[in-house]
C-alpha cells in the first residue's frame, strides 16, 4: 500500500494537497523502518509518510476558526501561524505547538472535537500487550499508531494524524474493524518506545546462545567470551538490544554486573538505577567481550580496569558510548555512559538557575582571567554547566580551547583536545600544550590530580580565564579539596573567582502529580531546611508516562560561592568548612538545600527526592 499526493487542480491551490489511499495491499514494496519486537522480520511498512490530519486550506481555516471559538488562540496568533505554515509547509497544529501557542494535549482535544474522535490518554490507559502483535513495530512507527485494546470486535488504535484512509489501511492489516482515537504525537512516540521493547526477545537470544555455545565448548573447548565476533551471534544482538532500549528509555548509564549465578543489567534513568534484565551468568563474559571489541579494548586482559569508547547508530541517531570495565570477585563488570550527540547544548539561562544566581554567574564568567569551578559528584550536571558557560563566553575575538575526556559535544568555533593516554596527552600535559597556543579561555574537563590543579591555577594567575569541574560535595568543600591537594592557600585565594555547587533533582511527573501528606521524618527535614509551606505537598502517584516512578526528567539545583575579600582571607588562614560556609551565607549565598526547599514549595520536586540527593548538606 502506498499513499500518493494529489494536487487540487480545480482550485489551483498548491497548498490544497491530500493523500489518497491506493488499492494496494500492505505486502507491497516497502522500507523496513525497524525490527519487530519479537526479533522476526515484521510486516513491510509503507514507503511514504502517514496521512495528514488537515487535507486542505478550507479545513485549515475551519480548524483555526474552531480554535478561536474555543478561546484557545487569538486571531492574531492564527494569522502568524498561517503565515508560518505557508512558508514551512507544516500542519497548522504543529506550527501552533512549535510557537508555544498550544500544548500538545490542548491540540489533541481540539482535533478530537474537530474530527469527531475520542481522545486516548496513553499516560493513564494501559495498553493490552496482546494487541501489539496485531500491528508490527515498523508499521506503528511509520503511521505513528499504537494499538490500545480490543473493544468487542473492534481494535482501538491511538494515532496522532487521523484519517479514513489510515483507518482502512490498519483495518486491512489487522483483519478486523479499527476504531481510531487521537493522542499527542509525543505520547505516541513514547508509547511505541515503551511497549515495543527492544529487549523483548532477549530470552530467545539467551536460549540460542546457551545452545550454540554449549555445543561449541563440548566440541572445541573454546571459551565463551572468545566467540562473540559474528554480527548475527546471539551475544551481539543482546548487546545491540540493551543499548537500543537504553536510548529509548533515556538512560544515561548502562550497568552490566555479574552476581552469584546471574548477570544484572541496570539502567540509570533520571539519576536512579533501575534493574531491567537478569541474564544467566554464562553469558556475562561474552557480553563484556563483545563490548570490548566494539570499544577497541583488550579482550584478553580481564584483571585490570580498562576504558574505551565506541560510536553506534541507534534508531537513526549516532550515539557515543563511554565504556569502563573492572574486575570484581564475581567476574568482570562493565558500565557504559551514553552520550547523545543530538542533544542541543543548553545556554546559561536554560539551566534553571534562579535569576539572581544566573546574573551573578554570567558576570563572573566574563572576567578576563581567573578560575571558575563547577563542583558536584558524578552525574550532577557539571559538564552541562561547563558547556553552557562556553556557549556564553565564546565569540570570534577569543581563542577558546578545551582539554576533555571525552569530547562530548563539538563546537565548530572552539579548539577541542581529547585526552589520549597512549599518546601521552593527559589533562596536565594537554593543559601545558594549550598554554603555548595563545588561549584566552581554557576549559579543563576535570581536575583530577595535583599536577593538573597546579597548572590550572598558574594559568588563571597569568592572565587566562579557566573553567573546570571538580568532584566535591558542595562549593565550600571544593576549596578544601584544593588545599588537600597541597596547593598553597594564597594561590587558591588569588586565582579562584567563584565556585558553583550543583545537584540534579528529579521532577514530579506532571501526568500523575497529586497532593500527599509527608511522613514526620520528611517534615522534620523540610522544616530544618527553613521550609514553611502551608498550601500542601505534591508527589507523583505513578503512571505509564513515568514508568510508575512518580518522576519525569530532572532540574538543577545550584549554590554560587563568590570569592569576596573576606572569604579570601579565611582561605589564606585555612579556615574550616563551617567558617567558610557561614561567611558565604552571611554574604548572600543560598545553599543547595535552601534552593531545593524552594523547589518543594513550588511543587517541582519532593522532600523524599531532596533527602535522597542531598541529605548531608
Amino acid at each position: 500500500m502506498a499513499f500518493a499526493r494529489r494536487k487540487d487542480k480545480d482550485k489551483g491551490d498548491p497548498d490544497a494537497n491530500v493523500r489518497t489511499l491506493e488499492p494496494a495491499l500492505l505486502s507491497g514494496s516497502s522500507t523496513n523502518v525497524g525490527a519487530a519486537s519479537d526479533g522476526s522480520e515484521s510486516a513491510p511498512a509503507p514507503t511514504t509518510v502517514a496521512p495528514t490530519i488537515v487535507p486542505s486550506g478550507a479545513s485549515t481555516k475551519r480548524l483555526g476558526e474552531q480554535l478561536i471559538g474555543s478561546q484557545l488562540i487569538t486571531q492574531e496568533q492564527l494569522d502568524v501561524a498561517l503565515a508560518s505554515q505557508t512558508a514551512s509547509g507544516e500542519r497548522l497544529g504543529e506550527v501552533l505547538v512549535r510557537q508555544g501557542v498550544l500544548t500538545e494535549q490542548a491540540l489533541a482535544h481540539a482535533l478530537a472535537a474537530f474530527f469527531g474522535f475520542d481522545v486516548a490518554n496513553l499516560r493513564r490507559d494501559n495498553v493490552d500487550p496482546s494487541t501489539l502483535t496485531l500491528v508490527p513495530e515498523n508499521v506503528a512507527r511509520e503511521y505513528m499508531a499504537v494499538p490500545i485494546r480490543m473493544n468487542g470486535a473492534q481494535l482501538e488504535v491511538a494515532v496522532a494524524e487521523p484519517s479514513e484512509d489510515l483507518r482502512l489501511a490498519l483495518s486491512q492489516l489487522v483483519g478486523r474493524p479499527v476504531q481510531l482515537r487521537i493522542a499527542p504525537l509525543s505520547d505516541i512516540r513514547w508509547a511505541i518506545d515503551s511497549h515495543y521493547q527492544a529487549i523483548g526477545t532477549v530470552g530467545k537470544l539467551v536460549q540460542a546462545f546457551e545452545s550454540v555455545e554449549g555445543s561449541r565448548r563440548r566440541a572445541t573447548d573454546v571459551p565463551v567470551e572468545e566467540a562473540v565476533v559474528g554480527d548475527d551471534a546471539p551475544v551481539v544482538q543482546v548487546v545491540d538490544r540493551i543499548l537500543t532500549q537504553a536510548m529509548r528509555d533515556r538512560a544515561s548509564d548502562v550497568h552490566i554486573e555479574p552476581s552469584e549465578g546471574v548477570v544484572r543489567v541496570r539502567y540509570r534513568i533520571d539519576g536512579a538505577l533501575k534493574e531491567i534484565l537478569t541474564l544467566p551468568a554464562a553469558i556475562g563474559p561474552g557480553l563484556v567481550s563483545r563490548i570490548k571489541i566494539m570499544a577497541n579494548m583488550n579482550i584478553v586482559e580481564r584483571r585490570r580496569p580498562q576504558d574505551g569508547q565506541l560510536t553506534i547508530n541507534i534508531d537513526g541517531t549516532e550515539v557515543d558510548v563511554r565504556v569502563a570495565t573492572c574486575a570484581t570477585i564475581m567476574g568482570e563488570s562493565c558500565v557504559m555512559r551514553i552520550l547523545d550527540k543530538t542533544r542541543s547544548v543548553l545556554r546559561l539561562n536554560d539551566l534553571g538557575m534562579p535569576k539572581d544566581t544566573h546574573l551573578a554567574f554570567s558576570k563572573m564568567v566574563r572576567s578576563p582571567f581567573g578560575m571558575v569551578i563547577c563542583a558536584g559528584p558524578t552525574g550532577s550536571g557539571k559538564t552541562t554547566t561547563l558547556y553552557a558557560t562556553l556557549s556564553e563566553v565564546s565569540n570570534p575575538t577569543l581563542n577558546v580551547m578545551t582539554i576533555e575526556d571525552p569530547v562530548e559535544y563539538v563546537f565548530p568555533s572552539i579548539n577541542q583536545i581529547q585526552t589520549n593516554d597512549q599518546a601521552g596527552i593527559t589533562f596536565a600535559t594537554g593543559l601545558k600544550s594549550i598554554l603555548r597556543q595563545d588561549p584566552d579561555v581554557i576549559l579543563v574537563g576535570e581536575i583530577r590530580d595535583v599536577e593538573t590543579t597546579r597548572v590550572a591555577v598558574q594559568s588563571a594567575l597569568t592572565g587566562h580565564f579557566v573553567v573546570s569541574s571538580l568532584h566535591a560535595t558542595d562549593s565550600v568543600s571544593a576549596l578544601h579539596r584544593f588545599l588537600d591537594m597541597g596547593i598553597e592557600s594564597f594561590l587558591i585565594a588569588s586565582s579562584v573567582l567563584g565556585v558553583v555547587g550543583q545537584r540534579l533533582l528529579r521532577r514530579i511527573c506532571p501526568s500523575c502529580k497529586s497532593s500527599y501528606t509527608p511522613t514526620p521524618e520528611e517534615l522534620d527535614f523540610y522544616h530544618d531546611g527553613g521550609g514553611a509551606l502551608a498550601s500542601g505537598f505534591f508527589q507523583g502517584s505513578g503512571c505509564n508516562f513515568c514508568s510508575h516512578t512518580g518522576y519525569k526528567d530532572r532540574i538543577g539545583v545550584y549554590e554560587l560561592l563568590i570569592m569576596s575579600p573576606e572569604l579570601r582571607r579565611l582561605v589564606v588562614g585555612w579556615a574550616t568548612q563551617e567558617e567558610l560556609r557561614s561567611m558565604a551565607v552571611r554574604q548572600g549565598m543560598r545553599t543547595m538545600r535552601q534552593e531545593a526547599i524552594g523547589l518543594i514549595d513550588q511543587g517541582i520536586t519532593t522532600i523524599e527526592e531532596v533527602i535522597r540527593s542531598m541529605y548531608t548538606l
